[in-house]
């Protein structure tokens, strides 16, 4: 991907450091209206991908709503109640937390992995960050009669399933499959399809499944992220906003006028995603006043703020 600079690192007055990136806003129409770099690159999602997976369940007949299909959309950061939620949609589908196929770890949250290594607690997969959608995997191929020892295979009909929803919502064909984190595949499209995919949940007609899915990210963003993740609070500041964060730099947004917006920060670091996402909706004309907290972030020295990552001038303008 060809990156433009998207976010600058200043240590006071001096210019220590940029991250470069590729931007993308989509319109209701779902062609761009804002690009920085070549957003028609494509690139894995990771788990931005997450809310169009969960489409693909409900297509497959999967009956979850609410904070737990919120959570099917997660990136948890493993609090008490994720890992309790996770291991509701199993026993709902008659399963077990050895059914989990998702990569043994701790909590991703700061507090929560702090309270589970005090605890002395191994790594498990329920803690994993990806245990909610994989607990909603298990429970669409228990819903269709599929086999669940193999559900993580790119050939078994839930993943061909959920290909074939990424390729409708994002309206292009993917263009690479790869395995995510978590051991499930993941599915590479652009960045302007992965805007416009959010951009299509988010301003769904009531009724469809593409609003069920958004309305549960909007109405339960802690169950998306958790304490003090950059995703809830924004969708905690912006009702009706659905948002989701996806490793190696990447970060979705879909607004319900229809806009989209996805970002890759080339580096794959998560320091300036927040930063350059808030950069772009004030650009969309989105009133962002209550995202004052993720407009920057602190650049420390001795413990103080002696400085700040803010947008580049392309996007602060």
């Amino acid at each position: 991907m060809a990156h433009e600079v998207v976010a600058e690192v200043w240590r006071g007055d001096f210019l220590e450091s940029v991250h470069h990136g590729t931007v993308v806003a989509t319109g209701a129409s779902g062609d761009a209206v804002l690009s920085i770099g070549r957003p028609g690159d494509v690139a894995f999602p990771r788990s931005s991908n997450k809310p169009l997976q969960a489409l693909a369940m409900l297509r497959g007949g999967l009956d979850l709503d609410g904070e737990l299909l919120a959570l099917a959309c997660a990136s948890h950061s493993g609090e008490d109640f994720h890992v309790a939620g996770a291991l509701r949609i199993l026993a709902s589908a008659g399963l077990g937390e050895d059914a989990l196929q998702c990569t043994p770890d701790l909590p991703l949250g700061e507090q929560a992995r702090a309270r589970h290594l005090a605890q002395g607690l191994a790594p498990a997969p329920k803690y994993m960050n990806c245990s909610g959608k994989h607990a909603a995997m298990l429970a669409t191929c228990v819903v269709n009669g599929w086999s669940t020892h193999d559900y993580l295979d790119p050939a078994h009909p839930l993943q061909v399933a959920t290909r074939l929803t990424i390729e409708d919502v994002a309206g292009e064909p993917v263009a690479q499959v790869g395995v995510d984190g978590c051991g499930a595949p993941i599915f590479a499209i652009s960045l302007t399809g992965l805007a416009r995919a959010f951009g299509r949940l988010a301003s769904a007609p009531e009724g469809t499944l593409e609003h069920r899915v958004a309305t549960a990210m909007s109405t339960y963003p802690q169950w998306v992220g958790g304490t003090g993740r950059d995703v809830t609070a924004l969708m905690d500041a912006l009702p009706g906003v659905i948002a989701k964060d996806g490793a190696e730099g990447v970060y979705a947004v879909g607004l319900p006028t229809g806009e989209g917006v996805a970002l890759k920060i080339a580096d794959g670091s998560s320091r300036a995603r927040a930063v350059v996402i808030v950069a772009v909706l004030k650009r969309l004309g989105v009133d962002v006043s209550k995202l004052e907290d993720l407009a920057t972030v602190p650049v420390l020295g001795h413990g103080r703020a002696v400085g700040a990552v803010r947008p580049a001038l392309a996007l602060a303008s």
